[in-house]
């Protein structure tokens, strides 16, 4: 049978926690330990996870592992998406890449930067909207730092309309399609990007997680 606690990185078992042949029960500490260890191979090896930032990451890890008693405890619905807020160079993008390494037997989701997204809809037009609004699961980095939209002379908010098609898709599969992102702005400065309806839309949607202002830029 397969452990799905149990993940090996460079011929090193790393154990996340205890499984019984069915219930897995985590460990955060051992969890960190291997988020450590993997950010260093996908990063660098300058690659830490901040003290500052364990509260924080805690939460994210009772969300990815599925806890629902803690998620409760936090205020965490398991069926919306997370929007995971912060400074710029905390750490967002790289904790939402790392979270995928530690929950094996659940389907992934690709981190896309927003920008790349609003690129292929000036080059190839709505059918981007189309591609990013289906049933695939992803999480999208940096919102509100993406460039305007424009094809054949007609402006668009696209990353608006992809959280649209989201939600719709979102309501449609009865909440099982979730749909992940990060963002540098806040709640107002999102409304003021995108609109009110599509900041009503991403209240449904997600699960507002955000670092500590005085979170370090890890980049420095």
């Amino acid at each position: 049978m397969i452990n799905p606690s149990k993940i090996t990185e460079g011929g090193v078992v790393y154990t996340l926690g205890d499984f019984d042949g069915k219930w897995i029960t985590y460990d955060f500490k051992k969890i960190l330990t291997y988020l450590e260890i993997k950010g260093k191979l996908l990063f660098g090896k300058h690659f830490k996870i901040s003290k500052i930032d364990h509260q924080l990451l805690r939460k994210l890890c009772f969300y990815i592992v599925r806890d629902r008693v803690a998620c409760e405890k936090f205020g965490i619905d398991l069926d919306k998406g997370l929007l995971v807020i912060g400074p710029v160079g905390c750490g967002k993008t790289s904790i939402l890449k790392l979270l995928n390494y530690i929950v094996p037997q659940y389907r992934p989701y690709t981190v896309v930067p927003s920008r790349n997204i609003v690129f292929s809809f000036n080059h190839l037009g709505y059918k981007t909207i189309e591609d990013y609004g289906n049933s695939k699961f992803f999480c999208f980095d940096d919102l509100g730092a993406e460039p305007p939209g424009r094809f054949y002379g007609k402006d668009c908010n696209v990353i608006g309309e992809v959280l649209l098609s989201r939600y719709d898709l979102y309501l449609n599969s009865n909440k099982k399609i979730k749909t992940h992102a990060t963002t540098n702005l806040n709640a107002e400065e999102l409304e003021a990007r995108y609109g009110n309806r599509v900041r009503s839309r991403m209240r449904e949607l997600f699960n507002l997680i955000s670092f500590a202002k005085n979170s370090p830029d890890k980049r420095k």
